[in-house]
């Protein structure tokens, strides 16, 4: 069993409050989590307007899909609208 873990950190350019920045950041976690079935959650920059941190895990038994599914999920995340991709890491368990 692999367990994959991404942490990514994201700037949010059009959020004037933390209503604005929460509305594209649980857009971004509600499509990732349908699209890859993977759990997903805020772990940083909460009370920031234009900064967040997500984590985002999956699990499988064959490292090099979880390797893919994370990979797909940063790219997925880049080119999304309302937020931009600073910076990313991926750690396998």
């Amino acid at each position: 069993m692999t367990i994959g873990l991404l942490q990514i950190s994201l700037l949010v350019p059009g959020a004037r409050s933390l209503k604005d920045k929460r509305r594209v950041i649980k857009s971004l976690k509600t499509l990732v989590h349908n699209r890859y079935n993977c759990s997903v959650a805020e772990i940083g920059n909460k009370e920031s307007w234009g900064r967040a941190q997500l984590a985002v895990c999956v699990v499988g038994d064959d490292s090099r899909f979880v390797n893919t599914q994370l990979n797909e999920i940063v790219r997925f995340a880049a080119d999304r609208g309302g937020a931009e991709l600073l910076d990313y890491q991926i750690e396998m368990i």
